[in-house]
This record gives C-alpha cells, structure tokens and sequence, in this order.
C-alpha cells in the first residue's frame, strides 16, 4: 500500500498506524529520497541509489505500507501497489501542522526571525503553501494526474477525521476487495 498527500497532510502518521495494525513494516519515502543529515533534509541521494534502497527494503517486507510521495522517481514501484491512498487536508490546517512539527524539529528560537534555521523554515513553509497552485516539482496537479494513470485501486481521504477514523476507512476497503 502507497498512502501519498501533500506535506503536512498526515501520510507519515497514517501509514504508521495502518502498518501497524496490519502487522506490517511502515516505510517513508523520505528515508530513501534524503540521505541521513542532521539536521535533515539536506541532501538529496541520486535517483538510482535510493529506487535501489527502496526495492531492496520492499523486498525484505512480506507486507509493507509506503508513506510519502514517490511520483516522478518512483514509478518502477507503482506494479507492486495493491491499494493507493490519497490524503487531501485544507491548506490552512496542513500549514499549521508544518508550523508546528517545524518548531518541534528545530525549536522556536532556530526558526523565528533571525534564528539560525529561518530562511530554510521559510523557504519550506512557502514550498509546502505552494502545493495547490504551483508548479513545484510535488503539488497537487501532479498528484492527480499521477492517480488517475494508476492501475491499482485509489481511495481519497479527504475529510480532517482522526487517523484511528482513516485507519478504518482504509482496512473496510481492503476487506471489501477480499
């Protein structure tokens, strides 16, 4: 299962709780498209290196749930989804969710004016808030044409429900296919 959204929409959260209730390994994109830098999110691995990462993890799972997004790099995976989801939260409440898990990652002090990681918060708040209407390399049109040209089944989440509420929607659907 790939669950995908935008930054800030809950995949990494949600593919963790649905890997765990399915008794499988939860997998990010972002462990294989970031090589590990503190502080993170620094630098990116060669395309070849981490769709070699990401084969190699996937096939160490008998089941596994991927979280994150994959398009553009990760295509050669899309024959091994069984089920695609797409979380879809309002700008607002994902740009306050940014806002927050930033602080959390950095401090307040390291991200308000003149902190030592403002312009890189910054800079990501305004990739993340161009999601919708931009053509940055992952924003929503992208997403959507991507799950259109999907062969496997796509359920969208689009209500702000707790994860526990997303978790039951996704294991109705899997059981409606059995």
């Amino acid at each position: 299962m790939h669950i995908l959204g935008a930054s800030g929409s809950g995949t990494t959260t949600l593919g963790a709780a649905v890997a765990e209730r399915l008794g499988h390994a939860h997998l990010d994109t972002d462990d294989f498209f970031w090589f590990p830098t503190e502080p993170k999110f620094e630098k990116i691995r060669p395309r070849e290196e981490r769709v070699a990462l990401l084969g190699a993890a996937l096939d160490r799972s008998g089941g596994w749930v991927l979280s994150g997004s994959l398009c553009g790099w990760g295509d050669v995976f899309i024959p091994r989804f069984d089920l695609v989801v797409f979380i879809y939260l309002p700008p607002d409440l994902r740009l306050a969710r940014l806002a927050r898990r930033e602080v959390g990652r950095y401090g307040a002090e390291a991200i308000a004016p003149g902190g030592v990681h403002r312009a890189k918060y910054e800079a990501f708040m305004a990739w993340a808030a161009a999601y919708e209407t931009s053509g940055v390399e992952r924003n929503r049109t992208m997403h959507e044409q991507w799950l259109t040209a999907l062969p496997c089944p796509v359920l969208r989440l689009t209500t702000v429900a707790p994860v526990t509420e997303h978790v039951e929607a996704i294991l109705a659907r899997l059981s409606s296919r059995a």
